[in-house]
């Protein structure tokens, strides 16, 4: 299985080298980050911290996904069900009082 799957990743790099692109240029060779051209205040290390913002944000509630998960596949245990499901109630409402702060200090708006 080791060697399948070291056959496939070597072989999708091999063909994407073969098929890729070949036309590099100025624009497409430049440092481009967090959204801003390298140029004015990005290039002196002053830029936005927005985009980060609307990174957490992303990763806050791409974990709540993950927590919800198991928490439904454990929910059918009658025993657990009523302790499980406050507990997530809790945890659900926990993070809509932090997107509503979000949301009410324009962490959300895209300028």
């Amino acid at each position: 299985m080791i060697a399948v799957v070291t056959a496939m990743a070597v072989g999708a790099l091999f063909f994407s080298f073969l098929l890729r692109p070949k036309n590099p240029y100025r624009e497409k060779l430049s440092p481009w980050e967090c959204g801003l051209e390298p140029i004015g205040d990005a290039s002196t290390g002053h830029f936005r911290i927005h985009f980060f913002l609307i990174a957490i944000l992303f990763v806050i509630f791409d974990v709540e996904t993950l927590f919800l998960f198991p928490w439904a596949v454990n929910l059918t245990d009658k025993a657990l069900a009523t302790p499980i499901f406050i507990e997530m109630i809790v945890f659900i409402v926990v993070l809509g009082i932090g997107l509503v702060y979000a949301w009410a200090k324009g962490a959300l708006d895209w300028i």
